[in-house]
């Protein structure tokens, strides 16, 4: 397997697909904000702040990590982050203090994902250079995926063996499917995909992170990606809760919320990442904001019943997953596909922030549904930055991708 120049890229895709179902459970945290509350008497703000830290602590990782899989592969980083996601959780079967849950989950496993989540994005994107959107979809898709693989057994650990004891297993199973996924993450030959046409152009469209800040284009795709980011962190981490507090279902019914984001999250990854690749970034990014707006719009002003809460929230999980499949690919278009892993980590802090900011709107308004109108007023101010983002002028050299540019929507 060490050698780049025989293996199959299927195998690539394999191995992002393992590892990112299992970092991708992290969207299951809403499975255990009751259990703990129960066991340990927390308040519910307490420990939805975990998932918080969590995500948090994931996007600013891929800092570092973006950086580190640029120098010294994609297979040793993802192996650090299988071994942080998987410990930290197992550690986090010893806690007993909320600053242990956000040291030993919060923390630790969420930087173990941010470790990990960079190395197959960027790795498939050089081995799919013909089918960027497609692929991304898929790897990113795998994520979204994972609280659906995991929902059931991580269901069946609590009500048999305990919230702390689920943590115990569940961290030793990603450990496990983490380290054989990310042994199959190999980058490709050098050169590869590049012909000699569009060689020198690819040369000129490989920016590095300072080279990209120094661009507006970063800025607004920055924030493209913070207001698309909102809606879906903050209904995927009260998904069970928003079902049980404004539509009025019982605690099993809400549950299976978890799975619908998941198929609805992960269809949307691939399915939008498609459509890129034959209608353009930036009209797919136009289309899902819209799709948010009026689905945020909904949870707000609308009796909620059980088909109105699903009916909204598949529309939210479903775009959420277009802007972490659409959003890489931009990157590596618009910033080049040398430095994606480092600057792709720059770029993915907005999905962190979003992560902090919605929490931070629930308790500053008071409410959940004050706090979907704002992030619907959120993502309407994105349909408008759609029509004003321009791709760097270098990356206009390339002919596949000028189609980036607003003019070419």
């Amino acid at each position: 397997m060490n050698n780049s120049k025989t293996i199959n890229r299927w195998f690539v895709v394999f191995g992002a697909v393992l590892l990112q179902m299992c970092i991708g459970a992290i969207y299951t945290w809403s499975l255990f904000n009751q259990p703990l509350m129960d066991k340990f008497g927390w308040e519910n703000s307490e420990v939805v702040l975990t998932y918080s830290i969590a995500v948090f602590v994931f996007a600013f990782s891929t800092i570092f990590s973006g950086r580190l899989q640029d120098k010294i592969g994609p297979k040793k980083v993802a192996t650090i982050g299988a071994i942080l996601y998987g410990g930290g959780i197992m550690l986090a079967s010893t806690a007993t203090s909320l600053m242990q849950l956000y040291i030993y989950y919060g923390v630790i496993a969420g930087a173990g994902v941010g470790f990990a989540y960079v190395c197959p994005l960027s790795t498939c994107v050089k081995w799919f250079p013909e089918k960027k959107g497609f692929i991304t979809g898929i790897a990113v898709g795998a994520f979204g995926l994972g609280s659906l693989v995991f929902k059931s057994a991580i269901q069946y650990f609590v009500s048999n063996s305990g919230v702390s004891a689920t943590f115990l297993y569940l961290g030793a199973i990603y450990a496990v499917l983490g380290l054989i996924g990310a042994q199959f993450l190999i980058l490709p030959p050098a050169g590869y995909g590049v012909s000699a046409n569009n060689a020198k152009a690819t040369k000129e469209n490989d920016m590095k992170v300072g080279e990209m800040l120094r661009t507006k284009s970063f800025y607004f795709v920055w924030v493209m990606f913070l207001f698309g980011c909102m809606s879906g962190l903050l209904v995927i981490g009260l998904a069970k809760d928003i079902g049980i507090k404004l539509a009025g279902l019982d605690a099993t019914t809400a549950a299976n919320a978890v799975a619908m984001i998941a198929l609805f999250n992960a269809g949307g990854r691939l399915i939008w990442g498609t459509l890129s690749d034959k209608l353009g970034r930036i009209k797919v990014v136009t289309m899902m904001f819209i799709i948010t707006a009026v689905s945020m719009v909904a949870m707000s002003v609308l009796t909620l019943n059980f088909v109105t809460f699903f009916a909204a929230l598949a529309g939210i999980a479903f775009c959420f997953g277009g802007f972490l499949a659409v959003f890489p690919t931009i990157t590596g278009e618009y910033f080049g596909i040398k430095n994606l892993g480092a600057n792709y980590g720059v770029v993915y802090q907005a999905y962190g922030v979003a992560a902090l900011v919605g929490p931070m709107i629930v308790a500053k308004v008071g409410g959940l549904k004050p706090t979907f109108l704002i992030a619907a007023a959120f993502a309407i101010i994105g349909v408008a930055l759609t029509f004003i983002v321009k791709a760097p002028v270098a990356n206009l050299s390339s002919v596949k991708q000028t189609k980036l540019h607003p003019l070419k929507r």
